[in-house]
């Protein structure tokens, strides 16, 4: 399947996908706190899982898929990392 023969449904969860990652890297950059820099990193991680599912779908490729389910177990090791440092600074 070519990316341009996609329909309309598909188009739409596109662009959802983009305008939740431009709010995502919004609140990465201008977030006020650590916590919610780590909280936009998660969700920017979930989004990108997303879209390799997605990317997967439109090109019919499972491979995508195994692709996906790494990032998301590697986003979530990361993020929870990242969370026990920054509870480490706390105390």
């Amino acid at each position: 399947m070519i990316l341009t023969d996609i329909n309309l449904l598909e188009g739409f969860a596109l662009l959802l996908l983009g305008c939740a990652l431009m709010l995502g890297l919004f609140r990465l950059i201008l977030g006020p706190a650590a916590p919610d820099r780590l909280v936009a990193a998660d969700t920017l991680g979930v989004i990108a899982t997303a879209g390799l599912i997605l990317l997967a779908w439109l090109l019919g490729s499972a491979l995508y898929l195994d692709v996906a389910l790494v990032y998301g177990v590697l986003a979530f090791v990361g993020v929870v990392a990242l969370a026990r440092a920054i509870e480490g600074e706390r105390s």
